[in-house]
């Protein structure tokens, strides 16, 4: 059974930061596309940043050196440093493994609110 699980979110202040993590089970970690993606509040799921199998990145414009994607492998997990926070970060940010359309895995989110 596939499992994704995202941990860290929480209640910080504008400019705070924030760590979330992501473990997976069920699946060869290593060979997956891991990425994080965001819903706020009456919002479309986007793409907040994706780190590929071998360790390519890419980042929203929006959060574009602010945050910061990592993953471990011999850990499976996947890490999103996020820095310099703000208001409108606010979201259920949920962790995805993705190897191809029928390979494609998400967590149950972790919500992250960013208010003074």
């Amino acid at each position: 059974q596939v499992q994704l699980v995202e941990s860290g979110g929480g209640l910080v202040q504008p400019g705070e930061s924030l760590r979330l993590s992501c473990v997976g089970s069920g699946i060869l970690f290593r060979v997956y596309d891991m990425g994080w993606y965001r819903q706020a509040p009456g919002k479309q799921r986007e793409l907040v940043a994706r780190i590929t199998s071998g360790g390519s990145t890419n980042y929203a414009d929006s959060v574009k050196g602010r945050f910061t994607i990592s993953r471990d492998n011999a850990k499976n997990m996947v890490y999103l440093q996020m820095d310099s926070l703000r208001p409108e970060d606010t979201a259920v940010y949920y962790c995805n493994a993705y190897h191809s359309r029928a390979y494609n895995y998400w967590g149950k989110g972790t919500l992250v609110t960013v208010s003074s």
